[in-house]
């Protein structure tokens, strides 16, 4: 397949990356020269990858380009944001070096996470294109290019690290870690894109992968450190890490652990009985829709109320179980938050009911469609935030955790549950979903969340825990409804998307941050969002969800989200 030098997604990513190197100050230049070195180095690649008509060794999504350089800036430049923002609030003395540095770390992580798999996605890309002429003639100049990014971006890393600190021993190991997470993120990459093939892109794939390893790496490094504490009366060093986390956070990251270590335990489990069943002749073998079913409910039940809670009272220190906890946060405040509980179970019973049953009778396209569900979001999702913050947080957190069971019991095919829930997401599915895996409901809701989870602790922007949201619930959905019915200018040849469309969006988002920020000012927000930036932000998702042919729900929210921080 062929590919030119420069389209519309890579130009809108450019123009991301121009925007974030333009705002970064002296003090992280460093970091700076790593990003853009890492974004030419995508380019690069993608490049190598699209150009060369050899068959890899991996399924993509059908209908997706690679997307490698989309997906491989989207994480570094929401990081190299956060250390912006930060940056700017240590200036004025509104947070310690210490949260600086925790995100400084994140970054290193996140950037060697993406430079790795990068050099994986090159290595597969020459290994199976060796034998064509243009893979020989340039062979010599494109392995010098690599050598030499991957020697200038350590270089980077190191003298980053150097200036913060003297300490030979520190730096090694801060290398040492970041190296781990690099590592691991190829091992992940692999493992997704064998296990579940034309599920994704290789830029998805790669942005899954980086944020899996980098946010779970980062629950590992902060257990050592609370076991290294708690070794202190033995003579050893406290080794100190990140930040302090708040229990809603702890107990977010514990249980999405648990979830999605779950089906490991499960299946380790079916292996045994499955041994014990051919030699004792057992009539409960894995061949045994009830017995795998009780197998499944059992371990799901011992990870989620005695493992994961054993990791959150370790590392937090909760003064009772931590969905014990839960209970108590919900009914500290129960007029309001229990009314909100009983708000969002009447919109999702009717929305969901009614979607259902037009899905089934319509004719209306699906794609379409799904948009009111992007509506629903907004309704929501937006009093929440705006009145009870702390509560939507958790709130996301046990959706989240819903939806990894439900798509769970429904790849086992768990009985009884299994078949039901595997006929009702399918009314609700995309060209982008697949009977393997549906993928659409989790990039909704994580991309309404993690601008809100991301905006916890300090934020000097009242709009950022709003990206999700705007973009999504109504930037994306406006531009969808009015390119469907009125669009007639497309953008390309070969795409759907309609400049009417785009315009609509941009509009819609703009218009909905004239009514968000008054009524943000008037809760007590301080208002600190230039009309500048917000119009380059709006314009630049905008922009992305035109060209992109990526799960426009996983990108669009934190690109948005990053321009919102500068």
């Amino acid at each position: 397949m062929g590919s030119s030098l420069l389209n519309g997604e890579r130009a809108v990513v450019i123009l991301f990356v121009s925007s974030i190197t333009y705002a970064t100050p002296v003090s992280i230049l460093f970091e700076t020269l790593a990003f853009v070195l890492i974004t030419i180095f995508a380019l690069f690649v993608e490049i190598s990858v699209e150009s060369y008509d050899s068959v890899l060794p991996f399924k993509i999504r059908p209908g997706a380009s690679s997307g490698i350089l989309l997906g491989a800036v989207t994480l570094p430049g929401l990081a190299i944001s956060k250390l912006i923002q930060l940056s700017r609030a240590l200036l004025v003395n509104q947070v310690g070096i210490e949260d600086v540095e925790f995100i400084r770390l994140q970054y290193w992580a996140t950037c060697t996470s993406c430079l790795c798999l990068l050099v994986f996605l090159y290595s597969i890309s020459r290994h199976e294109s060796n034998n064509t002429k243009s893979a020989s003639f340039f062979y010599g100049w494109n392995t010098k290019f690599s050598i030499s990014s991957i020697t200038l971006f350590t270089t980077m890393c190191y003298l980053s690290f150097a200036a913060q600190s003297s300490s030979g021993l520190y730096i090694a190991l801060t290398l040492l870690w970041i190296i781990c997470h690099g590592l691991t993120a190829v091992k992940f990459f692999q493992h997704v894109l064998l296990t579940f093939p034309a599920c994704a892109s290789f830029g998805e794939a790669l942005l899954v992968t980086a944020g899996f390893v980098v946010y779970f790496g980062d629950m590992f490094a902060f257990t050592i450190a609370k076991i290294s504490k708690h070794l202190v009366s033995y003579g050893l060093s406290y080794i100190p890490y990140g930040v302090e986390r708040s229990e809603i956070s702890t107990i977010i990251q514990g249980l999405l652990l648990g979830l999605l270590l779950s089906p490991i335990l499960f299946k380790f489990i079916l292996r045994g009985m499955d041994v014990y069943s051919s030699s004792a002749n057992s009539e409960i073998g894995v061949n045994n829709a009830r017995g795998r079913s009780f197998t499944f409910y059992g371990s799901l039940a011992f990870i989620l109320l005695a493992l994961v809670p054993l990791w959150m009272q370790f590392v937090q220190d909760f003064p009772v179980h931590p969905f014990l906890w839960v209970l108590k946060f919900v009914f500290s405040e129960p007029h309001k938050r229990l009314s909100l509980c009983i708000y969002w179970v009447a919109v999702i019973c009717v929305s969901v009911l009614r979607f259902y049953d037009i899905s089934k009778n319509s004719k209306i396209e699906r794609i379409l469609l799904r948009k009111y569900y992007h509506l629903v979001a907004v309704l929501m999702f937006v009093p929440a935030l705006i009145f009870q913050p702390l509560f939507l947080n958790l709130a996301f957190g046990a959706a989240l955790a819903v939806f990894l069971v439900l798509e769970i019991i429904r790849v086992w095919k768990i009985w009884p549950l299994g078949p039901i829930v595997h006929q009702f997401m399918n009314a609700f599915t995309d060209h982008r979903d697949s009977d393997l895996l549906i993928v659409s409901h989790f990039s909704l809701l994580l991309g309404c969340a993690l601008p809100i989870w991301m905006s916890s602790g300090f934020n000097d922007r009242p709009l950022a825990p709003f990206a999700g949201i705007l973009s999504l619930g109504i930037g994306d959905t406006m531009a969808s409804m009015v390119g469907y019915k009125y669009g007639v200018l497309r953008w390309s040849k070969t795409g759907k998307k309609t400049v009417e469309g785009t315009a609509a969006g941009i509009t819609s988002v703009l218009a909905a941050c004239s009514i968000l920020l008054p009524l943000l000012a008037a809760t007590g927000h301080m208002f600190t969002q230039h009309w500048l930036s917000l119009l380059l932000a709006v314009t630049v998702s905008g922009l992305l969800e035109a060209y992109t042919a990526q799960l426009d729900n996983a990108f669009i929210p934190l690109v948005f989200y990053s321009l919102l921080c500068l």
